[in-house]
């Protein structure tokens, strides 16, 4: 290959030498490498692409096309009718009274009836588009906490590969000192066995992390077995949060309690129908008779029918009164079902923040005191084991109880992410620093 470059013409050298070190410094580029995937990228495929959402969405395009057909009048009849043939001799021209009959009829429904059906119609079109918005809350929060829960999976098997190495230093120095006479073999299965569990749960978090990924995949509807790279790094939110201003906020931002109200509103509105039902509608008709000539030649003179017909609601004690005592039962639901609603989301609301203010105290607990120290018991039995001053068992505890530590300061940090997520959902819109 020298020998080939050497009479190479001297641009081409150049030209090679470069697209050589492209194609070693961008192999994602050229194999296809799955980018890493952001908490704000994985909430955008989740909003774009998941089916539940765009089913809740078609439902509600599905509603919002109602209103103008619940406030149309019902549509005219055409009557075609042949009158009074006589049956012994089918003869239409025999029969004085025989005719040909087209007319038309007309149902006009007792005015505000077709205006409440539409305004019924209408809030709960409302009240579905507000689902959308509550069901984006949703998905969002299940992104988010199934995100944090893998980033949490992927630092815990960092610090068990890190803590493996550790382990496997003190499996050799415990081996080495065994081998010569020096220690003792208890130190060296008692160092074994450590890296034994931790190997063991190594698996288990890999196992873990698989079926976490494969349940974030299908938020984003992306295949199950697709992989998913995290950022090394993520950002970190703690900010101090008011729990009253969070629930007066919910009460104005959350589509869960929009959507109730508009679904009350609706409840009024039968009510007001259930009402006019018992007023009867009203049905004109008009028809034209068309009589055939004698059978000597001699004109007959055509008919004009006009009619006028009303429904008579006899059965109102078992059918129209019944039916405002059901609209009125219904109204009493949706009042209580929107109470039981804010209690639960406030109820929840303040779970959630007591939950989010104990992870906030522990994760400055263990990152400014309980990790420092047992990192510096650490060191401290490092540089005195060599010497004779530390036992191998203190720093075999000393080391599984600064790697535990390390566990709980991250999964505690991501449990407080996770809590905040699970507070922007109860509230309806992103909890941060202007809390």
């Amino acid at each position: 290959m020298f020998s080939l470059l050497y009479f190479w013409p001297q641009g081409h050298v150049r030209l090679w030498t470069t697209l050589l070190a492209w194609l070693i410094a961008a192999p994602d580029v050229l194999f296809g490498a799955e980018p890493d995937l952001t908490l704000k990228r994985a909430v955008e495929l989740a909003l774009a692409g998941n089916p539940g959402l765009a089913e809740i969405k078609a439902r509600a395009e599905a509603l919002a096309a109602v209103p103008p057909q619940a406030g149309a009048p019902p549509d005219p009849m055409l009557n075609l009718g042949l009158l009074w043939l006589p049956t012994r001799s089918f003869d239409v021209r025999k029969d004085d009274f025989t005719m040909l009959e087209v007319g038309v009829s007309q149902t006009i429904p007792f005015p505000g009836k077709l205006g409440l059906k539409e305004k019924i119609a209408e809030q709960e079109a409302l009240a579905a588009a507000d689902s959308i918005e509550e069901a984006r809350l949703r998905l969002v929060r299940e992104v988010k906490l199934a995100w944090w829960r893998l980033f949490y999976f992927d630092h815990a098997l960092n610090l068990t590969a890190d803590a493996e190495h550790l382990l496997q230093r003190l499996v050799d120095i415990a081996q080495g000192q065994y081998q010569v006479g020096q220690g003792q073999q208890q130190n060296l299965l008692l160092s074994q066995l450590e890296l034994a569990k931790l190997k063991d749960e190594r698996l288990e978090l890999i196992s873990l992390r698989h079926a976490q990924a494969t349940q974030l995949n299908t938020l984003l509807n992306l295949e199950p077995d697709s992989p998913v790279n995290l950022p090394p790094e993520a950002e970190f939110k703690l900010p101090a949060i008011a729990g009253a201003k969070l629930q007066e906020k919910a009460r104005q931002t959350r589509p869960l309690f929009a959507q109730h109200q508009k679904m009350l509103e609706a409840a009024k509105r039968k009510v007001d129908l259930a009402k006019k039902e018992i007023y009867p509608d009203l049905t004109v008709s008009a028809a034209y008779d068309y009589r055939w000539d004698t059978p000597t030649g001699q004109s007959r003179s055509d008919y004009l029918s006009l009619g006028l017909s009303v429904n008579l609601p006899i059965h109102a004690g078992r059918n129209q009164l019944k039916a405002i005592d059901q609209r009125h039962s219904e109204l009493l639901q949706e009042r209580y079902a929107l109470q039981d609603e804010h209690l639960k989301v406030h109820g929840e609301i303040a779970a959630k923040l007591a939950e989010y203010e104990h992870a906030k105290e522990r994760v400055a607990l263990l990152e400014r005191e309980v990790i420092p120290q047992a990192r510096q018991i650490v060191n401290s039995l490092l540089a005195g084991y060599p010497v004779g001053t530390a036992s191998f068992s203190d720093l075999l505890r000393a080391e599984t109880t600064l790697f535990r530590y390390q566990a709980q300061y991250w999964q505690t940090l991501t449990r407080a992410q996770q809590t905040l997520a699970e507070l922007s959902a109860a509230v309806g819109e992103e909890v941060g620093h202007d809390d």
